[in-house]
Order: structure tokens, then sequence, then C-alpha cells
């Protein structure tokens, strides 16, 4: 190619087919290798499903096992696709050092989270669900974020912002209104979890921070920062959570 001085800038680069990291092709590629695995379970996975019913008696472990299930193949396929999609953007924001651990768990933490609100929601309730779309719409809610900013973060009130977030809600409503739940063993999709995972990772995107720093003869130091807004009156009062760890790497100094 030329310019208008007919200055030739060489061969244009050619784009990879596959360019998403690594942590994101794997969260992709696990749903439906797991999901051909469940279905030679003899419960075809049912008993690692979440029901609201379980958050009374004490049972945690299905808001995150429920994750690694799925309904039948579209489904599997349909999460894989979103993750794929969806995630790159967000696993590139975080780098490449800490970054795919942070990713892996702010995934996984989205899912947890949005199976915690469909409990809540439906409290009580002994009907299972499963699938990791709450954390697929976690990445859809960060990405949400993402779009256009090269790389930053958008303000929550910016236009394209709202925007999207509305047109996805809105899809979202849709699917629950026509009652779209594919799903295997009498186990749902709880199209309720989404807007959990999509809410908590648009709030939480802009304020997930990592370091990692090494010591020469030493061990490796890395710290992670999480705050979490939460608004409940606009302008007026909201609820700030922090987390935070640090680890500093001992050395010998001989």
């Amino acid at each position: 190619m030329s310019d208008r001085d007919g200055r030739f800038d060489g061969p244009p680069v050619r784009e990879k087919m596959f360019n998403a990291p690594p942590t994101v092709l794997l969260i992709a590629l696990s749903m439906p290798v797991l999901f051909f695995f469940q279905q030679r379970l003899p419960d075809m996975g049912a008993g690692m499903a979440f029901a609201p019913a379980d958050l009374e008696q004490g049972r945690y472990a299905g808001l995150f096992t429920s994750m690694l299930l799925h309904g039948n193949w579209t489904h599997a396929a349909m999460n894989a696709i979103g993750a794929l999609a969806f995630g790159a953007p967000v696993a590139r924001l975080f780098g490449d050092r800490v970054g795919p651990t942070v990713f892996l768990l702010f995934y996984i933490a989205c899912g947890v989270l949005a199976a915690l609100g469909y409990g809540l929601i439906h409290w009580g309730d002994t009907t299972p669900m499963v699938g990791a779309s709450g954390g697929v719409f976690g990445l859809i809610g960060a990405a949400t974020r993402l779009m256009g900013g090269r790389g930053r973060v958008r303000p929550l009130l910016d236009r394209r912002v709202i925007g999207a977030s509305i047109a996805w809600m809105g899809v979202n409503a849709l699917t629950g209104l026509i009652g779209y739940a594919p799903g295997a063993g009498g186990a749902t999709i709880a199209w309720e979890a989404h807007p959990v995972g999509f809410v908590v990772a648009k709030e939480a995107i802009g304020s997930v921070e990592g370091e990692y720093s090494s010591t020469r003869h030493g061990e490796s130091n890395y710290k992670a920062v999480g705050v979490l807004n939460l608004p409940i009156a606009t302008d007026k009062l909201g609820v700030r959570l922090v987390a935070g760890y640090e680890r500093i790497g001992g050395f010998i100094d001989n």
C-alpha cells in the first residue's frame, strides 16, 4: 500500500485468526469438554447443580460447581462463544503477569455471586440450576465499559455504557419472558442470575488492581486490591467494599 505521496509502508499486517488470551481460550474450551464428561456421569451432574434451598441448609459448593455444568450442547456452545468474545478485552485489561489469575478469579466471582443472587431471589426453591451464564454475563458487563475505550475503562454514566446495558438487560428480560431455558435432568438455566453477574462486573471492572514484582535471588512479590461500589441512593448513599492481599517474598542477602 502507499500514501498520497506514493510512499510505501510495506505489506499489510496480517491479523491472527485466534488472538484471544490463553486464559480466555481455556475457559471457553473447558465448557464443551466438561459437558462431554458431564454426559457420562450417572446423574448427568445433577448432584453438582445449585438450588436456592442449598443456602438454607448450609451447602454452598453448588454456587461454584453449577458453573461447570450445562443443559445441552447448544447451551455449552453459546456460553463458550460468549466467554471468548467478551472475555478477551477484559483479560487484556488485567495484563500478562498476574492478569490471568486475576481474570480467572474475576470470572468465577461473577458466576458465584450471580448464583447467590438467584438463590436469594428464589429463597427456599428446590429447583436446581446449571450453567456458566452468570459468569459470562459478568464478562459482558465488564466488556461493556471497555467499548471504544482503547483499553481504558469508561465511566459508569457514559452514554454508550448506559445504552449497551439497557440493550443487554432488555435481551435478558425477553429471554425470561419467552421462557427459553434449555436444561437437562430437571435443571434449569436461571436468567435472573444474569443481571447480578452483569452489574457486579460492571461495577468492579474499574476497581480491580494488581501488581507483580520479583527480587533478584529472592521470591516473587504480588498484590491484588479490589474495590466494589454499590450505590443505594444515587448521589446520596452507597456502600464500598474493599478487599486486598499482598505477599512480599523473602530473600537472603549474603
